[in-house]
């Protein structure tokens, strides 16, 4: 039975309600009156069920369809602004036991070089990663007990946080890591992460055990059941998402918002964030394999109806996407994309050997993080290093509770030019500075409150005369 505040990983993704949900969808795709009032409800900014969002993922009315993506954007908009999070991704060891059939680092690979990067060698990698301009770090890792205990994640996050080079610091470390005890998620949460990161890969339990055929990621309930267990270890920021490609993205795009409810429901408390990542070309990896991979235009619908179901939701797409297609889908819902990245273990600090390939997958925009951020600013958006929120302690209902009534703009918006001032100060070429300085000169009049708006200026000076680490 379909129980959304239940703790059981198939009661609250519940297959049956899945199905019934797209049987309804399909049934009403066409059906202008039920479109209209779920568009009407949406309007709110309150947010959609996962049985109304599918009606409009499913809708095929072009009128329709064009008023899905405007109410995308004005949503996006209302709630992030013009501003995108910039983050890397750090891969501390790819060693794994998992028999993953989609990701190059299971355990049947031999092509693919296995590495674990020391406690130096993170240094270095991450005073190249602050040398960019970094302040906030996605850490990945594969699941292996003995290569990659908890204690060696711990000693990595005591690492990256301990290194301040020149004016470089890493600010917020989130965390994606395998599904672990609530004991270790107390111990993550201790050692000051921000975000708790899992991807479900598919909310399809048959397809779910298919593709892990090995190893402990085989356990589809555990795997489902993590992020109950992070809250309960007190991780109050949790980042969802499944990789477009496993399943049918209509049944992924279900389970998503049910995993999205559930946690609203149980804690009151959604997603952090929601990622969209599509399977794409790796080591050992054919993505002609996989038939229900999907094309942009679904793509771009999928992150418009994840917008207006879940308008809080932070929404990342990584540089497994294109430029054209990050390009495509920014305004649609996406709030942060990662720069300048490595899929590699290491390989900031110097370019990794050909023949020591560790990587996850094939980075489709491979810009740097300088080209990355001039170009956001030539299409108008405002890049943030921003990480105050994290550090004033407003996660988890905190943060949401200003995000819903769409009061983060007063936070957000001076600490995303403040941060950008001191890319641009420390950083950036000169075309990049020449742009940011006008964009800032713009956004500063854009701040609602005019106390901050005034001491956002003030700072801005200050940080140009060499000050740093400001923060509302």
């Amino acid at each position: 039975m379909y129980n959304l505040k239940s703790n059981k990983a198939e009661e609250f993704i519940n297959h049956q309600e899945i199905l019934d949900t797209l049987e309804y969808a399909n049934a009403n795709c066409n059906n202008i009156e039920i479109i209209d009032k779920i568009l009407t409800k949406a309007r709110l900014r309150k947010g959609l069920s996962h049985r109304e969002a599918a009606v409009l993922l499913d809708c095929n009315i072009p009128e329709k369809n064009q008023e899905i993506f405007t109410l995308a954007e004005q949503i996006k908009n209302d709630f992030y602004g013009n501003r995108i999070v910039l983050f890397a991704p750090l891969y501390l060891s790819n060693y794994c036991v998992n028999g993953c059939v989609y990701c190059p680092y299971h355990l049947k690979n031999k092509h693919i070089a296995r590495k674990k990067m020391s406690q130096d060698e993170i240094r270095r990698e991450v005073i190249a990663l602050q040398d960019m301009g970094h302040k906030r770090l996605a850490l990945e890792a594969g699941e292996d007990p003995i290569n990659n205990p908890i204690e060696y994640i711990l000693e990595s996050i005591k690492t990256i946080y301990s290194i301040k080079h020149k004016n470089g610091a890493i600010r917020r470390v989130n965390v994606n890591i395998a599904a672990t005890t609530v004991e270790n998620y107390r111990k993550l949460h201790d050692a000051g992460i921000g975000t708790y990161i899992l991807f479900q890969e598919t909310y399809n339990k048959e397809n779910y055990e298919k593709l892990h055929p090995t190893g402990p990621k085989h356990n589809y309930a555990y795997h489902t059941e993590a992020m109950d267990r992070a809250m309960q270890g007190g991780i109050d920021d949790v980042g969802l998402g499944v990789l477009y490609g496993l399943s049918t993205y209509r049944y992924e795009f279900t389970g998503l918002l049910m995993h999205a409810e559930h946690l609203e429901a149980v804690y009151g408390i959604g997603p952090h964030t929601i990622s969209v990542p599509r399977i794409c070309p790796a080591d050992d990896i054919d993505t002609s394999n996989f038939s229900d991979a999907i094309d942009d235009d679904t793509f771009a619908k999928l992150v418009a109806c994840i917008r207006i179901s879940v308008p809080y939701t932070g929404m990342i797409v990584s540089t497994r996407e294109s430029q054209k297609t990050r390009e495509r889908v920014l305004n649609l819902g996406v709030s942060q994309i990662s720069g300048g990245s490595k899929t590699s273990v290491g390989g900031y600090a110097e370019p990794e050997p050909e023949e020591q390939n560790s990587s996850q997958f094939d980075i489709s925009d491979k810009r740097s993080l300088d080209e990355i951020v001039c170009w956001l600013m030539e299409l108008g958006y405002t890049p943030s290093f921003c990480t105050a929120c994290y550090r004033e302690g407003r996660t988890g209902d905190r943060f949401m509770a200003l995000c819903k009534n769409m009061q983060i703009h007063n936070c957000c918006l001076p600490n995303a030019l403040m941060t950008l001032q001191e890319y641009l100060e420390d950083y950036s070429s000169e075309k990049t500075k020449d742009i940011g300085k006008a964009l800032i000169l713009k956004e500063l009049n854009q701040i609602p409150n005019e106390k901050v708006r005034s001491i956002c200026s003030k700072r801005l000076e200050l940080i140009q005369k060499g000050e740093r680490d400001f923060r509302f």
